[in-house]
């Protein structure tokens, strides 16, 4: 095996013996993958803790990957940004399977259906769409063009360094933000696995990804992203199953969802209108209510605040109370807000989460329910539905453009020996990633029909020992608080992420820990595969791009490598770092980096394949205007990056469009200029009229 992964034995055998050797490298890597979870399974009936069987699934994940790494080292430029361009289409398939199942796919799409019902089918659909653009579009003239990255191609079609440059910052931008994505995701799989710090799971898990990318390149991450595809669709597909057959005695998930969303339906009219539910949702009614008026006057409530907490502080002093009381009054007091501005923040945010458990269900829609509002309800409701419909459709629209220009999947159709197998690529890769999109929706259904019938209502000194676990990692991800104190747990008082929803689902449908393990891994798999693709297209941007074409021309091919892999430690440092910040959740990081994709790549790619009249000048101007317009958007009117960069000007939604779906506005202006301005400048010359027309008509016999 190591002389397989590690020499040019693909290069030397013929294509049939080449892709022999994989099925049965492969075939025994999951014989022996499953034989590792059974011994596991074994050793935990016979006593082995938890924490043991958590660090053994990392350890040995990360230990696996980074082997892989190892034994495909290489510092020929071919194998190092395209990995030789002989990888077989059904592995490219897998491959790409894996880069595309990424964080947002394998933790966070389940959690967002779970959470928005209906219209968490916006990323599904929008994903799945984005991979017939690639085919139909993208993938087979970008392979016939035979360069190794997309600012490459940006720079040989539009004529000169200025797009190659622009096309560099932007492939940095969206790749740096979905980067930052998955390294969240390793650091929160990593953390639940082993139990340590959050932080420090972030650069443990980065010394798999690092390991593999850095030695190996792209030769690296493909047969690793394979490895990493197997155990992530195993892993997915294990506890959906289970739990399907414990709800409705059929093994096939996909098929019977239905009939639990029927009754799920049924159980949300039910909670509705529960009289504890009721009760519950008043109290935080009252909540909001108090704090309103703490924010109408934060002088004296602060004032208040700080007297409350130093007499209750002085009292368990003066009453010899426990050392554990005195200290949890003194961190209370130490935590209390210290100016007006921090303490009218923290209020804001405390009722904002307050109102949103007043309403029913813990603020979640009908899952079944397509669009929030009513089109035949008051002008109001009437208005929210035409708004959420927009926002379904405009956020599809983001996810397919995203989709089908970014740069780390459009570098995939470049291993590839063929235009015939980038378009065999794409097919299997649909194949593969089928799996996972057409049970998301069933496991969501599944999970949420689990906690409404079984974990609510449960005794909270009879709660499972997951939950308490799960608060102890990041009490944003899963607390539970009894509000009534009536000590039965309702649903709006609990608070749950969308990112736990997978990784929870083991416990929730009683299988042994070792799958909860298997799913972590799983997860890992899937951030840490992506997250190698991401590295790369960044490291090589920077080493190929900047470095090799526009800096040092006559730079050798080891030099080439070495600065790619300098670089591609520097991101890999600087991303974790930014991750570990907990900058925002998954989706509308992945979401962030598909506007950021759409906008600045999409209409540029296109026309360049397609119209040979568009020009450098106007690809350039179109690029940066439709980044400069989705940047702008997402800026000014998102949550999380109003409040770091301190923006205070008034929120103003275009059509009520939501920031992440920013790209919706940028994707049309980009292509409006780069048409409007190519017909204002002079002409490509024929060189590159003539290339034009050779990637447009790929020949698929000689191809």
């Amino acid at each position: 095996m190591a002389g397989f992964f590690g020499a040019r034995d693909g290069a030397r055998l013929s294509k049939q013996q080449f892709k022999r050797q994989l099925d049965r490298v492969y075939r025994w890597y999951t014989l022996g993958f499953v034989l590792f979870v059974v011994v596991l399974a074994g050793l935990e009936r016979m006593g082995l803790p938890r924490t043991w069987i958590g660090l053994t699934f990392l350890l040995a994940t990360i230990g696996l990957y980074a082997g892989i790494g190892a034994m495909s080292r290489t510092t020929d430029a071919t194998e190092y940004y395209v990995a030789g361009r002989r990888v077989p289409a059904v592995y490219n398939g897998m491959a790409i399977g894996a880069d595309w199942m990424s964080a947002a796919s394998f933790i966070g799409l389940a959690g967002s259906l779970y959470l928005t019902g209906y219209s968490g089918l916006a990323f599904i659909m929008g994903w799945t769409g984005g991979y017939c653009l690639v085919a139909l579009v993208l993938a087979p003239y970008l392979r016939k063009f035979g360069q190794f990255t997309i600012p490459d191609f940006l720079g040989e079609r539009y004529g000169g360094n200025l797009p190659r440059l622009i096309g560099l910052a932007a492939a940095i931008l969206c790749s740096f933000t979905y980067l930052v994505a998955q390294i969240y995701g390793v650091g929160l799989i990593a953390s639940y696995l082993t139990g340590i710090a959050f932080e420090l799971g972030i650069f443990l898990g980065l010394g798999g990804i690092l390991v593999c990318s850095f030695l190996g390149g792209m030769r690296a991450v493909t047969w690793t992203q394979v490895a990493q595809y197997i155990i992530l669709v195993v892993a997915y597909l294990i506890p959906v199953v289970w739990l399907s057959v414990t709800q409705t005695g059929v093994p096939v998930p996909q098929l019977v969802y239905g009939f639990q969303l029927e009754k799920v339906s049924a159980k949300e009219k039910e909670l509705a209108m529960d009289p504890k539910e009721l009760q519950v949702r008043a109290l935080f009614q009252q909540r909001s209510e108090a704090l309103a008026d703490k924010i109408a006057h934060p002088a004296a409530a602060l004032a208040a605040d700080k007297l409350v907490a130093s007499k209750k502080l002085e009292d368990l002093k003066a009453n010899n109370a426990s050392v554990a009381e005195v200290s949890a009054a003194g961190k209370a007091l130490a935590a209390l807000p210290k100016n007006e501005a921090a303490a009218s923040q923290a209020w804001a945010t405390a009722k904002a989460m307050a109102d949103v458990k007043t309403r029913p269900l813990n603020g979640m829609p009908a899952h079944a329910a397509q669009f929030a509002g009513d089109p035949d309800g008051t002008p109001q409701e009437k208005e929210l539905y035409d708004i959420s419909r927009r926002n379904f459709l405009a956020l599809i629209f983001c996810l397919m453009v995203g989709t089908a220009a970014l740069p780390h999947i459009l570098m995939r159709y470049y291993t590839v020996p063929s235009v015939r197998e980038a378009r065999q690529s794409v097919t299997w890769s649909l194949f593969f990633i089928f799996l996972l999109y057409f049970t998301a929706p069933a496991l969501a259904v599944l999970v949420k029909y689990e906690i409404f019938t079984v974990l609510v209502g449960t005794p909270f000194d009879q709660l499972p020992a997951w939950v308490n676990a799960w608060n102890k990692i990041d009490p944003t991800l899963l607390s539970v608080a009894d509000v009534n104190k009536d000590n039965i747990l309702q649903l709006n008082e609990m608070s749950i992420g969308g990112d736990i929803i997978v990784l929870l689902t083991p416990e929730l449908a009683g299988l042994p820990y070792v799958i909860s393990g298997l799913v972590a891994a799983g997860g890992l798999a899937a951030a840490l595969s992506t997250a190698d693709g991401l590295l790369l297209t960044i490291a090589n941007a920077l080493g190929h791009d900047l470095y090799y074409k526009m800096i040092d021309p006559n730079a050798s091919t080891v030099s080439r490598v070495t600065v790619s892999k300098i670089l591609l430690l520097i991101v890999a440092l600087l991303a974790a770092y930014v991750a570990a910040q907990k900058p925002a959740d998954i989706l509308f990081l992945v979401s962030a980096a598909f506007s950021f994709a759409g906008a600045s790549f999409f209409p540029a790619l296109s026309l360049g394949i397609f119209w040979k009249r568009a020009t450098g000048p106007a690809a350039v101007l179109g690029m940066v205007a439709g980044l400069g317009v989705t940047s702008y958007y997402m800026f000014t009117n998102q949550p999380w990056l109003r409040a770091t960069f301190g923006i205070s000007s008034p929120v103003q939604l275009w059509w009520g469009i939501d920031p992440i779906a920013a790209g919706f506005f940028g994707v049309p202006v980009g292509f409006a200029v780069i048409v409007l301005v190519s017909l204002v400048t002079p002409p490509p010359g024929p060189k590159i009229q003539e290339l034009v027309e050779y990637i447009r008509y790929p020949d698929l016999r000689n191809s």
